[in-house]
């Protein structure tokens, strides 16, 4: 990489976040506004659109972490700010000891980060190929590492709803590439967990969830400890679906996921 030409220069802000509660807050909307927009294209024509944020004054000879966040069912599209909706993640990079990329890239319109059925209530089979939005975002991954400082020893993935299932679905194509992952709302393919045991990992579910029931992330943390994992479980008794409001504002959260190290 040419430190001369630091092509990430100006498109990123980092910051301290005030507030809380459930619901985006103000300033997560400011800063949501302020992740770069681009689009990754292969060779073969196919693309995904994203949002990226770089730390500000991106030093080059440094290595960053790299949070990559999926978005839930509801935000897929082409509009390139349906997938910052929820801007709760951006939580995870108001920190000012921790500079770090996000991106965010947005899954189109009747894909999915894994394409099984949406029976919440049974286990999934992992597919044997990826979905393209999935094959997409790892090759947008890859695209990313060539571009900017990226620290192989802490790159990150979390994901709400699809995106959690979408996430669980990552580590299993990649299970030596990633620090530490944080599902929320998701489901996995618990019959791999001894693949991804290794990962540490913090999943987090409302009990009363009426749209992917709680049995999947209480079966995948399941799996995950008998394969002889550690990962960490927070479940909501009063919450539901949208649990993500409250689990990116737990206070060790942050702290937990940077001190992960590959």
């Amino acid at each position: 990489m040419e430190p001369a030409r630091r092509p990430w220069k100006g498109i990123g802000v980092l910051g301290r976040l005030a507030g809380g509660g459930k619901g985006t807050t103000s300033e997560e909307a400011r800063l949501r506004d302020r992740l770069a927009k681009r689009l990754y294209e292969n060779g073969s024509g196919e693309s995904i659109p994203y949002r990226l944020l770089v730390p500000p004054d991106c030093d080059p000879r440094r290595r960053y972490p790299l949070i990559l966040f999926l978005h839930g069912a509801g935000e897929r599209g082409s509009d390139n700010e349906a997938q910052l909706e929820h801007a709760e993640v951006l939580r995870l990079v108001m920190d000012e000891a921790n500079p770090c990329l996000l991106v965010a890239p947005q899954c189109r319109r009747q894909r999915k980060w894994v394409e099984v059925p949406w029976d919440f209530r049974r286990p999934h089979t992992t597919p044997d190929q990826p979905s393209p939005a999935m094959r997409l975002t790892m090759e947008l991954l890859d695209a990313l590492e060539e571009e900017f400082p990226i620290d192989p020893d802490r790159r990150y993935a979390t994901g709400i709803s699809m995106g959690g299932f979408g996430t669980f679905d990552l580590l299993v194509r990649r299970p030596r590439r990633f620090a530490a992952a944080v599902p929320i709302c998701g489901g996995a393919d618990e019959a791999r967990a001894g693949q991804i045991a290794h990962v540490p990992l913090w999943a987090f579910h409302g009990a009363k969830d009426r749209t992917v029931p709680v049995v999947r992330s209480r079966a995948a943390i399941d799996a995950l400890r008998t394969a002889g994992g550690n990962p960490r479980y927070t479940e909501y008794d009063r919450l539901g679906h949208d649990c993500w409001s409250r689990a990116y504002r737990e206070p060790e959260l942050r702290d937990w996921l940077f001190a992960q190290r590959r």
